[in-house]
């Protein structure tokens, strides 16, 4: 099950299709290794300090490979320093070793932008401006990404083309004005 700000959403898809890029049909090499399913553990270390985001798809991550039992004390948001071991993931092999990568390109990405826009909120402190995202997100990462930078303590603008009106250049010369532009808004999108 996911956590917070994507619970509602429907990730699941996402996360097969990056699964999926990563395996084709099979891991040979895990499969050339691992004939049969064996328990084993795994540690999740952190490589370097920052705000950590994107557990609960890095779980998902691997669940939907298998079934997988993971104890952690830490959370979305939380601060981290290098060498700390975040999780203990337990499971089938096979399972941990396929979803590895997958797992921690979500978790590295996620992380990285969480730590970047907290430094940035952190800069802004004590004054009247607010962070805000875009939508120049990665394609087929958007959930994920405006999620990480609402763990870093950042704000989200719009979601997507639905979500209000926003006039651009570009509007502005297909109207042939900013006038003909806000008309055309106010009388489609009151």
């Amino acid at each position: 099950m996911l956590d917070g700000f994507i619970n509602n959403i429907n990730v699941d898809e996402h996360i097969l299709n990056a699964i999926k890029e990563d395996i084709t049909s099979e891991d040979v090499t895990t499969m050339a290794i691992m004939k049969e399913k064996q328990q084993g553990e795994v540690q999740l270390i952190c490589k370097e300090d920052g705000i950590l985001a994107g557990l609960s798809v890095f779980r998902r991550t691997f669940e939907l490979l298998g079934n997988i039992e993971m104890q952690t004390s830490y959370k979305d948001g939380n601060e981290v320093k290098k060498g700390e071991i975040i999780a203990s993931i337990r499971g089938d092999i096979r399972v941990l070793l396929s979803g590895e990568r997958t797992a921690l390109n979500y978790l590295q990405r996620m992380s990285g932008i969480a730590s970047f826009t907290h430094e940035l909120v952190e800069e802004l402190k004590g004054t009247k401006t607010t962070l805000l995202d875009t939508r120049k997100t990665t394609p087929g990462m958007r959930v994920f990404e405006k999620y990480a930078v609402k763990v870093g303590g950042g704000t989200n603008h719009r979601f997507n083309l639905t979500d209000g009106v926003l006039i651009k250049d570009n509007h502005i010369g297909a109207a042939g004005s900013i006038t003909a532009a806000v008309r055309a808004c106010k009388a489609y999108a009151p």
